[in-house]
């Protein structure tokens, strides 16, 4: 397809993604960790339950278990007993007779259904039932959740906390993890001042590294921040060696446009090699991939909104796949515009948008303010980004459109 674009000459998004993903490889080390501190790690092994849940029959109510044939010719039986819930009638319970059992208790030898207490009169230990129940009603069978020798949570899996439920619940201690992803983070340029100091003309508070550790926090990582490095080719060089020595990605912010002092270009020529310098996404088209030593490298812009948005589309499918992650696909709803929604064609525009529901009740979406690369309240004060595509033009009100909620 030949795509109009405002620039000649860049990568469209999916193709960009593709390209990554076609030569990055997860990492294949992994480690036991105990099951309290698995949580956003991901496993590099299947669980299998080594148990049946629930492990036994069980009463899925408060109520008498008892033979359901018994109720074919009286609506009385005898009361010999109790179950709790660990705590199980051991006897065998004969014809005539019922148990009073609570939920979760086992059911009793010589039993097979339940009958709710709010079905029942109690008259000491005479008992009327005012139902007569099937077989198995309200009496959850050995294995009905997870049987023994069942894959529980398969490889691949970010474990969340239900999943720490589940593997609890069926006596897991431990599972097996990738290990984490080693990742550097650098800025560059010497324009960059640390928070906390007086900002000189001509300079600007550093923050593109406050928002990419947050994010980064988010996967299973060990982030290495190597500060503010300035616009000075030896110790550019010093950094990206050392970063690239020791970790598996880099993540560079700043100094990959064409500007005389931008050297990480000429770096990675040196001592990488560059699969791909901009890709067709507003913002962040000067976005650049490579190979830096034993680590992979993604240049980013040095504009925060570009920086962020490049970081969410295109270094999250890396790290996913690198941190031997399970594919994902994109969630996304579709909203009606409120207003006309201003582009060029050339670049997929990821604008920052406020979606809500109108007076109808319909899912409607407008840009947040300006759109500009450098204005991060338009982020911070929006709620998605309206996806619009790499050839669309202007969006009229009224007309659809895809929105990514934060």
């Amino acid at each position: 397809m030949i795509h109009t674009c405002d620039t000649p000459g860049l990568l469209p998004v999916q193709t960009a993604i593709s390209n990554m993903l076609k030569i990055v490889a997860p990492i294949l080390e992994s480690e036991w960790v105990d099951l309290e501190d698995a949580l956003g790690r991901v496993l590099s092994e299947d669980v299998l339950s080594k148990i049946n849940v629930p492990p036994a029959d069980n009463s899925a109510m408060d109520g008498y278990a008892l033979r359901s044939e018994d109720l074919n010719t009286t609506e009385h039986l005898t009361l010999v007993g109790t179950a709790l819930a660990g705590s199980p009638y051991d006897a065998l319970v004969s014809s005539g007779e019922c148990i009073r059992i609570m939920t979760g208790a086992i059911i009793p030898q010589g039993t097979d259904s339940v009958v709710m207490q709010e079905n029942t009169e109690v008259d000491g230990k005479r008992i009327t039932f005012k139902q007569k129940p099937s077989v198995g009603n309200s009496v959850r069978k050995a294995g009905e959740d997870i049987k023994k020798g069942q894959i529980v949570i398969g490889k691949g899996t970010r474990v969340n906390a239900a999943n720490l439920a589940l593997l609890a619940s069926i006596g897991v201690s431990e599972v097996a993890v990738i290990r984490h992803v080693k990742v550097a983070l650098i800025a560059t340029g010497d324009e960059l001042t640390p928070v906390g100091q007086p900002l000189q003309k001509g300079a600007i508070y550093e923050s593109n590294r406050y928002a990419l550790s947050a994010l980064l926090h988010s996967f299973p990582v060990e982030v290495f921040d190597f500060g503010i490095i300035k616009d000075n080719k030896e110790e550019l060089r010093t950094t990206f060696e050392q970063a690239g020595n020791h970790c598996d990605l880099v993540l560079s912010c700043g100094g990959v446009s064409v500007g005389e002092a931008d050297y990480v270009k000429d770096i990675l020529d040196e001592l990488g090699t560059i699969n791909f310098w901009k890709v067709a996404i507003k913002p962040g088209k000067p976005f650049s991939f490579g190979q830096l030593n034993n680590a992979w490298f993604c240049g980013l812009p040095g504009n925060p909104v570009s920086s962020y948005v490049t970081f969410e589309t295109l270094v999250t499918p890396l790290l996913n796949q690198m941190c031997g992650e399970n594919p994902k696909t994109p969630q996304y709803f579709v909203a009606k515009a409120a207003c006309t929604i201003y582009k060029r064609p050339g670049r997929a525009d990821y604008q920052r948008g406020i979606f809500y529901r109108d007076n109808n009740g319909e899912l409607v979406v407008k840009p947040n303010g300006k759109q500009g690369s450098g204005i991060m309240s338009s982020i911070a004060n929006a709620n998605c980004y309206i996806l619009l595509d790499q050839d669309s033009g202007n969006l009229e009100q009224g007309n659809t459109v895809k929105i990514q909620p934060f």
